[in-house]
């Protein structure tokens, strides 16, 4: 990536990352401001300004919005996150400007107004039903809610539906002039583009937003809990949860390297000791999840009420088992998994921009390709043993299941396959 960085006058950073031979842009704001950032009283109010800055502007109606950028067969979207919000336009070259245009009117003009507010709080009510409906999504709001209990990491993005029912105009308006300020904003765009130009677009259209930063969201402190809902399903939906490192720490990709081996894909350990071996479950994998100041190793398996009684052990004896004796070649596949991943992201411009805003989120500048694949080539099986067993040795874990989960093992016994005494040697 060749990008280009200029930061305005009143705080915005505008990169473009220009991308020979595509005819089309992708270009995105993105808002250092999330779930995280709320207090109780308005959880869930980043996912509705989401929503309602579409809804209209003091230039333009929702409906105008959605016919201007389709008109020249592009499309707008966004989406909310625990620490960002981002709104997101794709067109063809000629009508980058536009694009940047409506991004600016809907985050400069937004007009909230009451009808539309009325109607969107509907959609997003059943938004939160249909998330319900789905366990295998809302499990993962369960194991945030274990792993970072009674603080706003552990609330769901969507918020709840006593405080979506009372959303006002001026809670939109007083959250948006206090959460979106142009010092922790991000102008990127993606693909067919011109630094100059984007730059002087991004001083007209954006020139409004107020000065500043985002006020620091509450620091995340791991808790380690258990959040278990029983329910008539046909499959038992089981997580587990480990204090992982957080977005910047030099462990960042070891740990992606962990989980990889663990259970990332056909030939990790989980999907070839528990499925494929067992038979217990269709679905295993591992995951990795990083904050600006946290983090976790998490595991889900979606699996039967009888094989529910059995998976956790397997899990815990897999773990220790990859920290005991984590080989050269599991995690060289581990790091060829991440590399072709990484590289194969490079041919999108919306992969490219989201990478280069969480980079600049996290590390304040834009880290170059040779400086990321060295970084995994650096990655050993001693490293991948050391995290491993810092996994299995530090705090409790956290643990949230719903379905038929009678046969779940208890919080307490799982957490006694972990801590400061526990033996680590391969899996029997």
């Amino acid at each position: 990536m060749n990008v280009e960085i200029t930061k305005l006058s009143n705080g915005l950073t505008v990169i473009s990352d220009p991308m020979p031979g595509l005819e089309s842009a992708f270009a995105g704001v993105w808002v250092n401001t999330g779930g995280r950032n709320e207090t109780r009283p308005v959880m869930g109010v980043s996912h509705m300004l989401e929503h309602m800055a579409f809804k209209g502007t003091e230039r333009r109606s929702a409906r105008t919005i959605a016919e201007e950028i389709e008109a020249v067969g592009g499309y707008l979207n966004a989406y909310t996150s625990r620490e960002q919000t981002a709104f997101h336009a794709r067109a063809l070259k000629a009508d980058v400007p536009l694009g940047v245009d409506i991004l600016a009117d809907i985050l400069t003009h937004p007009t909230f107004e009451q009808g539309e507010l009325e109607r969107e709080r509907q959609v997003v009510l059943q938004e939160l039903g249909q998330s319900r409906d789905t366990p295998d999504d809302t499990i993962f709001d369960h194991l945030q809610a274990a792993t970072y209990p009674d603080q706003p990491m552990a609330w769901p993005i969507l918020g709840e539906e006593s405080t979506v029912s009372h959303f006002s105009q001026q809670q939109l308006r007083d959250y948006m002039g206090s959460h979106y300020r142009a010092g922790s904003m991000l102008l990127i765009a993606s693909g067919a583009v011109n630094h100059a130009e984007l730059v002087a677009m991004a001083q007209e259209k954006f020139a409004s937003l107020p000065r500043g930063e985002t006020p620091k969201p509450r620091a995340a402190v791991y808790g380690g809990g258990d959040v278990r809902v029983k329910e008539d399903l046909e499959q038992a939906h089981l997580t587990y949860a480990f204090p992982s490192v957080s977005s910047s720490d030099p462990d960042f990709y070891v740990a992606q390297a962990y989980v990889m081996a663990l259970g990332g894909g056909m030939s990790s350990r989980l999907f070839q000791e528990v499925r494929e071996k067992r038979g217990l479950c269709y679905s295993v994998y591992a995951f990795a999840q990083s904050a600006a100041d946290s983090g976790m190793i998490g595991i889900y398996a979606g699996t039967g009420e009888k094989e529910a009684g059995e998976i956790s052990a397997v899990i815990a004896g897999e773990m220790a088992a990859l920290a005991a004796n984590a080989t050269d070649a599991e995690v060289a596949r581990a790091k060829a998994q991440m590399k072709s991943s990484l590289l194969m992201g490079l041919e999108k411009p919306s992969t490219r921009a989201e990478q280069i805003a969480s980079h600049m989120f996290t590390f304040g500048r834009v880290l170059s390709v040779p400086e990321l694949t060295a970084k995994l080539d650096a990655i050993d099986a001693a490293a991948v043993r050391r995290f491993g067993e810092r996994v299995m040795t530090t705090a409790k874990p956290s643990t949230a299941g719903i379905g038929p989960i009678g046969k779940f093992e208890s919080h307490d016994r799982f957490a006694e396959r972990f801590g400061a005494g526990v033996r680590l040697r391969a899996a029997e």
